[in-house]
């Protein structure tokens, strides 16, 4: 057996785990949020997406937390 990671991409109606842009098997990108469904095509029906972007989530008022700022020695 060859030791390829043989993981399957997320279809649609499956839940969104990693909020991100999400492109279709034809193409089309997608900004999904965590928790919701992945959108069926109206013409394929069920597809297959792939994460293409992560989100860029930032702190509400745009500060970095001080535990992450790494220290001066």
């Amino acid at each position: 057996m060859s030791k390829e990671k043989k993981d399957m991409l997320p279809m649609s109606r499956d839940i969104v785990e990693v909020e991100g842009v999400y492109t279709d098997e034809l193409g089309r990108e997608n900004y999904l949020q965590k928790g919701e469904e992945f959108p069926a095509d109206l013409v394929l029906g069920a597809t297959e997406w792939k994460l293409t972007e992560l989100a860029d989530v930032k702190h509400a008022t745009g500060r970095t937390n001080r535990k992450l700022v790494p220290k001066k020695d």
